[in-house]
């Protein structure tokens, strides 16, 4: 009994918020149109504000906003050092002379060939 009471009672309080928004709704005069700062209800191509290259402005904006906001966050990750831009010089370097050494322990390379890489990388 007590939930048929409560679904009665919400369902009346919903009917009265539903006919209080459409009265609201209905009301013919916007406050203030007549006021000292209402410039009309053309937004975009009126003579106001930016002449109607808003619409045009506007995305490009947007568009420069989120380049900037993705280029701004990975100018932060690099200078905290969280990410590394293509791998740094030393660990370039330990790459290639283990790379080098496995070439010599397969033989691909002879002793001479491996010493002279060996400076090369040195340099």
């Amino acid at each position: 009994m007590e939930f048929k009471n409560t679904v009665i009672v919400s369902s009346v309080v919903g009917a009265v918020c539903m006919t209080a928004t459409a009265a609201m709704a209905q009301v013919g005069e916007i406050p203030n149109r007549n006021g000292l700062n209402y410039h009309g209800h053309d937004m975009m191509w009126g003579g106001n504000q930016w002449g109607g290259f808003g619409m045009v402005l506007g995305p490009i904006f947007m568009i420069l906003l989120v380049v900037g906001i993705v280029a701004g966050t990975i100018y932060l990750l690099r200078l905290f050092g969280v990410t590394e831009s293509g791998g740094s010089s030393q660990a370039t370097h330990d790459r290639a002379l283990a790379l080098l050494k496995e070439r010599y322990a397969k033989g691909e390379i002879d002793s001479t060939e491996f010493t002279e890489r060996k400076k090369l990388l040195a340099d």
